[in-house]
């Protein structure tokens, strides 16, 4: 039979109003009225109602997470797990709840957000993506709800939303004025998802290095993150017999670029990608990959927004150092 508050009230000899500020951490409770009841709550197994609890602090302690339609691919792209796992144990430690829910597309993911907004369940949403003109951060905006996003927001100054992201621009800078100085002088960009602010950032940055650094360069973009389109993407850019080295913008773009490199017999082109992926899994050898951290992406996501909702925030952005793990140098 469920334990209720009645029960842990009766055991340590106290009202029920009494163990509720108990739960609530009320400074008004004396210490020795507090450790009795929390004997008790622990002796009895007794866990409090989330959503009663709700009606009476207004404050629920759930944060709603909406996963993009890209996620399809979740279990396969550890980006996604690495970020939720950030987000997870950063929502535990300061005893918060998650609630998932999973976009199949755009329009999908603008309905989640309006229904946990309208549910009154969650204090805040966290977003794992954003997107140029993006419906769901216009939304939230309109509405003034707490949100984090994952990603740099076209919009940076709003005391609503929050964000984490690498500073994917300079990181991009970085890559190519590395290369350049090795003496590659040929660079392909290999991007997919054209309208997401990441692909627009680390695009930006290409170019405007590969202008300072005098280098002949080709963008192509493909559809989605894939090795199947990576190696569609390095078909078009091989057709360049200059080309020295490939920059793409995800590992799984960099798998098809390596698959179709080994296919065709075509050596002396580097390859590097971002999210560093465990190439030696199921993969084949290695590649340089930029290392973004997506745990940590999770945790201060988390941070910021609960920062937010328990009234100590004092910044609405968090940037994350990426490192550029270059294996001919770990080789070295």
């Amino acid at each position: 039979m469920k334990v209720t508050i009645k029960d842990v009230a009766k055991d340590a000899g106290v009202s029920p109003s009494t163990v509720s500020r108990v739960i609530s951490n009320t400074s008004r409770i004396g210490e020795a009225t507090k450790i009795r009841v929390l004997n008790s709550i622990e002796k009895l197994g007794y866990t409090p109602n989330i959503l009663a609890r709700s009606l009476v602090n207004k404050k629920t302690k759930i944060i709603g997470v909406v996963m993009p339609h890209e996620a399809d691919s979740l279990f396969s792209n550890p980006f996604y797990i690495q970020a939720m796992k950030g987000i997870s144990i950063a929502a535990e430690k300061h005893k918060y709840h998650i609630m998932y829910a999973f976009g199949k597309n755009k329009d999908n993911e603008l309905e989640a957000v309006k229904n946990f907004i309208s549910s009154n369940i969650v204090d805040g949403i966290c977003l794992l993506t954003t997107r140029k003109k993006d419906e769901c951060l216009k939304y939230l905006e309109k509405n003034k709800f707490p949100c984090v996003v994952i990603g740099r927001p076209e919009v940076t100054d709003s005391s609503n939303i929050l964000w984490v992201d690498n500073n994917n621009e300079e990181t991009t800078k970085e890559i190519v004025k590395s290369l350049s100085l090795k003496g590659y002088k040929n660079i392909g960009y290999l991007g997919a998802k054209k309208n997401w602010t990441v692909s627009i950032n680390r695009e930006k940055g290409f170019k405007e290095q590969c202008k300072k650094e005098k280098i002949k360069s080709e963008i192509v973009y493909e559809g989605e993150f894939s090795r199947e389109n990576g190696y569609r993407g390095a078909e078009k850019l091989c057709k360049n017999k200059e080309l020295t080295a490939v920059i793409c913008t995800d590992d799984f773009l960099a798998f098809g670029v390596q698959r179709y490199l080994t296919d065709k017999k075509i050596g002396g082109i580097k390859i590097i990608g971002f999210n560093n992926i465990d190439p030696l899994g199921n993969f084949g050898p290695k590649f340089s990959s930029v290392d973004i951290n997506a745990l940590k992406l999770g945790k201060e996501a988390m941070n910021l927004l609960i920062s937010k909702l328990d009234g100590k925030n004092k910044e609405n952005y968090k940037i994350v150092k990426a490192k550029l793990i270059d294996i001919e140098e770990e080789l070295q």
